[in-house]
């Protein structure tokens, strides 16, 4: 799988998310690279990744679609690119106080 900071939600190939009992939740719109709009079906799965769970939407991939961990589901994580590496880390997450 790739994964690309680029691309909001995660792909994954529509014959895996069947078998693993997901079904689609709704129809979403897409917009190509070459600006050609494209409709793909999505639903909230649980997914894992370097040891740590998270939900996240997941597009019903077709066979030409890549496969991609998107930029939600990272953040929900908790993990980002190391590009120098070509790996994935963990983040700190700071919790945001209110003052005053």
């Amino acid at each position: 799988m790739i994964v690309d900071t680029g691309s909001f939600l995660t792909w994954v190939p529509k014959e895996t998310m069947v078998k693993l009992g997901h079904r689609p939740s709704e129809m979403r719109q897409f917009r190509t690279v070459d600006g050609k709009v494209i409709d793909r079906p999505v639903c909230e799965a649980r997914i894992e990744c370097e040891g740590r769970r998270a939900s996240t939407f997941v597009v019903f991939a077709r066979p030409r679609d890549a496969p991609v961990l998107g930029a939600y589901a990272l953040e929900g994580l908790g993990l980002e690119v190391e590009p120098s590496a070509r790996a994935l880390k963990r983040v700190d997450v700071y919790l945001a106080l209110a003052t005053g």
